[in-house]
């Protein structure tokens, strides 16, 4: 179970990222509920994974999640740049999140 917990808590962490933007320096209270929301259940969530799982894979992947969900949310509905380096640099992440679920 702590991998889905950790994959949860990768998943809200985008929703509480691209949130972030739409909060506009928490001045809008819809965007800025959900942003917190994502926060709390993202952080309960890799909370539970570290139960058994060890904290620096747990924080590595918890971030890689976030990082590659948000970079992929940004390039497919927010218009940013959909260049190789980008997706080159993109692959590094998940092979770096591979090899770590590899040897925990």
């Amino acid at each position: 179970m702590a991998w889905v917990y950790l994959t949860i808590a990768g998943i809200m962490e985008v929703v509480w990222a691209i949130g972030l933007k739409y909060t506009q320096g928490w001045t809008r209270l819809w965007p800025s509920v959900v942003t917190i929301a994502g926060m709390i259940v993202s952080f309960y969530f890799l909370s539970q994974a570290l139960k058994t799982l060890p904290i620096g894979t747990a924080y590595a992947i918890w971030t890689g999640i976030g990082a590659l969900g948000t970079v992929i949310v940004g390039m497919f509905f927010l218009g940013e740049p959909r260049d190789l380096l980008r997706v080159l640099f993109l692959m590094c992440i998940v092979g770096g999140i591979v090899g770590l679920k590899a040897t925990a």
